[in-house]
């Protein structure tokens, strides 16, 4: 076995001579044979090992034997030990996972925090083929693609390896009890209730006696295949973002007809980038999430808008914005002079009051059209986001107009609409952004005292 071992390390690339190697042991067979191997291959290539484990907290006295047990077995072989503990009911209560998808996230932060800080250079994982085939069945009966078939990565860029990856669960509880090594069984994996255990006691068995004998290998060949067909296209998927992905953090900004025109499915693994950059991962997003969101990029020049899991995709124009849903509505009392930075934009609006006296230039509507009568400006000054149904005069046109229309013209996406600052005195608007003072309170060569607003970008 552990010559299989070495050529899955060799093949993969996943351990150098000299490297420190962190072994997540949890006290079931699969990373007990792991650091039973790693043992025998240390000594040849010089690796640093270490036993780490996390204790879920999940199965009360047992999950603290399962740590100790492990605390021991790092103990009697002179090995440093890393443990964590975490209170997985309770983050899967704070986070919206289930227990499963908790305790996954608190190893991975775990392995990977010790991988940021320098304590090990790569944390081996005893994920088996059984394991893999698993994974791949449960993900083609859930309606993944190729991305989800290709299961379980040998090697991640972050440094987790699975030296383990084309050994079945049968051998590797063969080379334990072959050698009087002990583990610990975990009852959870007896569990009907959860998916994974009726995949693994029920279904996986009864298609392998029925179907096919071979069937974890066959499963776990469509994952190497799958592998490889995803690494070409993250390769393609690289060079379609540089060329069509726009990033104004947190949004992820397209060209609708750009992604209409590519091939369906560059379009699809284009999205799925896209909505990675916008909320950080693919989970809960379904191939109908990304369907709905090609259909609204297929539609004639216009406007739509629709959520899936964690982002909110606005489409205004020819563009789609992508992005994790915000608040937009903002409203706070002005006093000049002063600087106001806007919620949630990169910007300030600016308030200076001038003094007009026969020495300085007469203002008049000046070249921006920001320049307000503080004579006029009777009542409370506010600075709020734009609000549907909102109308002024601006300065230049002849009667009052719907700030939408406005937008209209001027191209002004939804997404920037928004937070878009508009000025009141008293409830009534003086000042928007782009379009100016209102022609009731700008400026004039008879002003005496002048407002001036400007939005500046900010340090």
């Amino acid at each position: 076995m552990l010559e299989r071992v070495l050529k899955t390390i060799s093949r993969y690339n996943m351990i150098q001579p000299g490297q420190r190697i962190g072994v997540a042991v949890s006290g079931g067979a699969d990373s007990v044979c792991l650091l039973h191997l790693l043992l025998e291959l240390a000594p040849r290539w010089e690796l640093a090992l270490g036993v780490l484990h996390v204790d879920h907290q999940l199965r009360a006295e047992e999950s603290r034997q399962d740590a100790e047990f492990v605390r021991e077995l790092a103990a009697r072989f002179g090995l440093p030990f890393h443990g964590h503990r975490a209170d997985v009911r309770r983050l899967a209560e704070e986070r919206g996972d289930n227990l499963e998808q908790a305790a996954r996230q608190v190893r991975l932060e775990f392995f990977l925090g010790l991988i940021r800080q320098g304590v090990v250079d790569r944390v081996a994982l005893g994920h088996t083929r059984s394991d893999q085939a698993e994974t791949v069945l449960f993900r083609f009966l859930r309606g993944s693609g190729t991305a989800g078939l290709a299961g379980i990565r040998p090697v991640t860029p972050e440094g987790l390896v699975r030296p383990l990856i084309e050994i079945g669960r049968a051998e590797v509880e063969q080379y334990l009890g072959e050698r009087g090594i002990a583990w610990r069984l975990d009852a959870t994996n007896l569990d009907r209730r959860l998916a994974r255990n009726r995949i693994r006691h029920d279904l996986l068995p009864a298609l392998t006696r029925e179907w096919n004998p071979a069937l974890s290998e066959t499963l776990a060949q469509t994952a190497r295949l799958s592998q490889d067909e995803e690494e070409y296209w993250d390769r393609e998927v690289d060079r379609l973002a540089a060329a069509h992905l726009v990033l104004r953090p947190p949004a992820v900004i397209l060209d609708a007809a750009a992604l209409a025109g590519l091939p369906r499915a560059a379009a699809r693994r284009l999205v799925r980038r896209a909505i990675k950059c916008a909320r950080g991962d693919l989970r809960r997003i379904e191939f109908a999430h990304v369907e709905q969101i090609l259909e609204l990029a297929s539609t004639l020049e216009g406007h739509g808008q629709l959520h899936i899991p964690g982002v909110e995709v606005l489409r205004s124009f020819d563009q789609l914005r992508l992005a994790p849903p915000e608040p937009a509505d903002y409203r706070f009392a002005l006093s000049a002079p002063g600087r106001y930075p806007i919620p949630g934009a990169s910007s300030s609006i600016s308030l200076e009051l001038q003094e007009v006296t026969e020495s300085t230039p007469k203002p008049g509507y000046n070249t921006e059209g920001s320049g307000l009568d503080w004579g006029r400006l009777t009542g409370a000054l506010e600075l709020r986001n734009w609000q549907p149904g909102d109308q002024y005069h601006p300065v230049g046109r002849r009667t009052e107009t719907r700030i939408k229309e406005l937008f209209q013209r001027a191209r002004i996406p939804l997404w920037e609409r928004r937070k878009w600052p508009i000025i009141t005195s008293g409830g009534v608007i003086v000042w928007s952004r782009q379009f100016g003072a209102s022609a009731g309170y700008a400026a004039t060569a008879a002003s005496r005292r002048v407002l001036m607003v400007h939005e500046q970008e900010r340090a």
